[in-house]
């Protein structure tokens, strides 16, 4: 076997072991469109999944020799498809962390990745690097890091998956146009790696499509697309590719779409523009039919999307779609998990289906998705401000969807918890109206900066309701 890489992570230096895995294929459900199904070229879009059994190797079983550095900024060893370069790791001991890889790797384009595994109730754990051969100048990017895991979730029991059990995943990561791929995980106890690697991890490689989606405009093509943006009635057109901006006076008239409080004037905010999906180019064939819906939103929930800040607002929609196709097709959800999200430009584009101004039930704070809504920034915000104008949109967002259904930007409100890692099945807790994702679930989401906005942005969409 040949020695691609050496690498030097805190004191212990090791090498990384290349699997030799299979052609790239993308995932089975795509091969074969069903009766009236959108084809390829309509709505594009697709999904190589990657195999990484071989990262269960263990010292005993791996062979041994000595490694060689990779060269940043060549071309990847094998061709479209083929195997990739096969690599070694020397020098393990109980002492030093072992380093489980993938060598570098020519495959189809892609924009997005992140990893799956199995069982979602089971955890992913070491370091885990990527990088990633930019398409057209060939120069590979530094190494990233992928966090561990998806902290978004879908509630336990609440039907998501499409009939499959929901996998576990790692958060995604946004890496623009991307034709090759290079992956390293950093174990610290080599010999357990049999124990700490979930069953069935696969590498997600994930082609949004174009930047800009083609909007044909006029009615839906299948009846999916028809019931979507018929669940936006009458706020706009069917077809529409976006939902207008409307001042406060006209947005007194939403309340009674989203089956608000009684007739009569209330606290709500003027609507702001919303991108419908038709709008950033849902494939609505994706996602599960059907809709589910929760009692009146009493609080919305503010995420960052972990995936990277490294996208221009003309690629917001591909970077959605992304998130979208990851979500369903690659971790089994039965649509994209945020009700919202926002670009760093501050657009405003409609997350999960079933109609923006309705309590849509989503799949972004495990334990506490019941009567509430999703919001989430494009981004990653721990360390790097989150964009005024996407601050600025959230709290219009929030003063308007909130509005609707009564509900106080400044204040607190009881929520039953279904169960996660911070309260535990049926204890009330009372969370801001206005909570970050971390009030309701152990995580550094939606960022320490972006949180640290919070309090700003409740009190101006308090004063965007009137209050």
């Amino acid at each position: 076997m040949r020695p691609f890489l050496v690498s030097c992570l805190g004191a212990a230096c090791t090498a990384a072991l290349a699997l030799p895995l299979a052609p790239a294929a993308a995932h089975p459900a795509e091969s074969a469109p069903g009766p009236g199904a959108v084809r390829a070229g309509d709505l594009p879009g697709a999904t190589q999944s990657l195999p990484l059994e071989s990262l269960f190797l263990t010292a005993s079983t791996a062979p041994t020799a000595q490694a060689a550095p990779a060269v940043p900024g060549t071309p990847a060893q094998g061709g479209q498809g083929g195997q990739g370069t096969q690599g070694t790791q020397v020098g393990e001991s109980p002492q030093e962390p072992a380093v489980r890889g993938l060598a570098p790797r020519t495959v189809r384009p892609f924009s997005l990745l992140g990893i799956v595994w199995d069982d979602a109730a089971a955890a992913l754990r070491g370091r885990i690097q990527v990088r990633t051969r930019a398409r057209g100048s060939g120069l590979w990017s530094g190494w990233q890091d992928l966090q561990n895991a998806s902290d978004d979730a879908p509630d336990l029991g609440a039907g998501e998956g499409r009939g499959n059990a929901a996998r576990g995943s790692t958060a995604p990561l946004w890496v623009g146009a991307s034709d090759a791929v290079q992956l390293r995980l950093t174990l610290a106890d080599p010999h357990r790696a049999a124990t700490v690697l979930p069953h069935g991890l696969r590498l997600e490689l994930v082609d949004p499509g174009p930047d800009t989606p083609v909007v044909r405009g006029g009615p839906p093509s299948t009846p999916e697309a028809t019931a979507s943006s018929a669940a936006n009635a009458p706020l706009a057109p069917l077809g529409a590719t976006e939902i207008p901006a409307a001042d406060q006076a006209a947005t007194q008239a939403d309340v009674t779409a989203a089956g608000g409080p009684a007739a009569g004037a209330v606290h709500i905010g003027a609507r702001p523009r919303i991108v419908t999906r038709a709008g950033w180019g849902a494939d609505e064939q994706l996602r599960e039919a059907r809709f589910v819906y929760t009692h009146p939103v009493r609080a919305v929930f503010v995420h960052h999307s972990a995936t990277g800040n490294n996208y221009t607002c003309a690629q917001a929609p591909s970077v959605i779609r992304g998130l979208y196709r990851y979500h369903v097709k690659s971790s089994h959800w039965r649509d994209i998990g945020y009700n919202f999200l926002i670009d760093k430009c501050g657009t405003i584009y409609e997350g999960r289906a079933g109609g923006v101004a309705k309590p849509v039930l989503g799949a972004h704070t495990l334990g506490f998705n019941n009567d509430s809504t999703g919001i989430a920034l494009l981004g990653s915000f721990s360390k790097t401000a989150p964009p005024r104008p996407a601050v600025e949109a959230l709290g219009r967002l929030a003063a308007w969807k909130l509005g609707l259904h009564g509900a106080d930007p400044r204040g607190r409100t009881p929520m039953r918890s279904t169960g996660g890692n911070l309260y535990r099945k049926g204890r009330v807790v009372q969370q801001h109206v206005i909570s970050g994702h971390r009030d309701g679930f152990k995580t550094e989401c939606p960022g320490t900066l972006l949180y640290a906005d919070l309090p700003a942005v409740r009190l101006a969409a308090a004063r965007l309701q009137g209050r």
